[in-house]
């Protein structure tokens, strides 16, 4: 029993090892991480700091910012605001009722297997909502998350590993 718990330890010291360093952006950057690196410029990894909106507006800050909530288990707020994303442009009447189940479902029930993190009244209000769905049904729940994502996570990532390191191989190409 002894010797699994060590190498138990070694194995997950090897996981936080290997999470705390992001000299390795194929985790962060989709398709061709090299390419993605000299595409994106100081100036935009910088802006990002501007505001929590323009980080989500950007293809490669929306990636390492998704990268940075799996580190702390958190990325299900932001697969939320995206599915609410991509629900808004919804045309088809026919989808919408189906859709709108399927984002309840997984994130807006108690006990869903993606949960995220809001409050009574928010979760009474958009399980109202459904009885009949439209493209707003989910726009207080996804204010909540966005705000909570917005103060709590997105000041965490900016001092976070993922972003410096992003920064400092973004200036180094320029040195």
């Amino acid at each position: 029993s002894r010797l699994s718990q060590e190498g138990m330890r070694t194995r997950l010291g090897c996981l936080s090892h290997k999470s705390d360093s992001y000299n390795d952006f194929t985790a962060i950057l989709p398709d061709k991480p090299n390419r993605a690196l000299k595409r994106l410029s100081t100036e935009e990894a910088t802006r990002w700091a501007d505001s929590f909106d323009v980080l989500l507006s950007h293809k490669y800050g929306l990636a390492a910012f998704r990268a940075f909530l799996k580190t702390e288990f958190s990325e299900e707020n932001l697969e939320f605001w995206l599915a609410c994303e991509d629900f808004k442009k919804t045309r088809s009447a026919a989808k919408l009722a189906s859709k709108a189940q399927r984002i309840f479902e997984e994130f807006i029930d108690v006990q869903a297997p993606r949960e995220v993190n809001i409050d009574f009244q928010t979760r009474e209000l958009t399980r109202r909502n459904m009885q009949e769905p439209s493209l707003s049904c989910f726009d207080q729940a996804q204010g909540k998350v966005h705000s909570l994502m917005e103060k709590d996570s997105y000041p965490r990532f900016l001092r976070s590993k993922i972003y410096t390191d992003l920064l400092s191989q973004t200036q180094r190409r320029l040195s």
